[in-house]
């Protein structure tokens, strides 16, 4: 058997019968999961780093999406956060690169 120990898609397991293999797999409990996304999201955030491909950052997107839902949280919490935190503190649009600052007042 070629073992995997990792988290993958849904329809992962449906491929792998549909190309003639055996998958076997295992249902984690809530705990394991929020690891194993955690830890997706580790791998998923490499493999970005090393392709740069935009495949890739809709990966890391469906690990945050599935983060959030496994924290008890919506889509729709998390994107109001992400707009408030915005409008607070702004984006990253003006590409700001903070090298410091220096003491001072009034």
């Amino acid at each position: 058997m070629i073992k995997f120990d990792k988290l993958v898609r849904d329809r992962i397991p449906e491929i792998i019968a549909a190309n003639g293999e055996k998958p076997v797999t295992r249902i984690l409990d809530d705990t394991e999961y929020r690891r194993c996304l955690e830890r997706k999201l580790d791998e998923e955030a490499a493999e970005y780093r090393e392709s740069g491909e935009l495949a890739e950052l809709a990966d890391i997107l469906e690990v945050v999406y599935a983060l959030c839902e496994a924290q008890g949280h919506s889509l729709e919490e998390l994107e109001a956060l992400c707009r408030q935190k915005r409008e607070e503190r702004g984006g990253f649009s003006k590409k700001i690169f903070l090298v410091g600052k220096e003491p001072g007042g009034i």
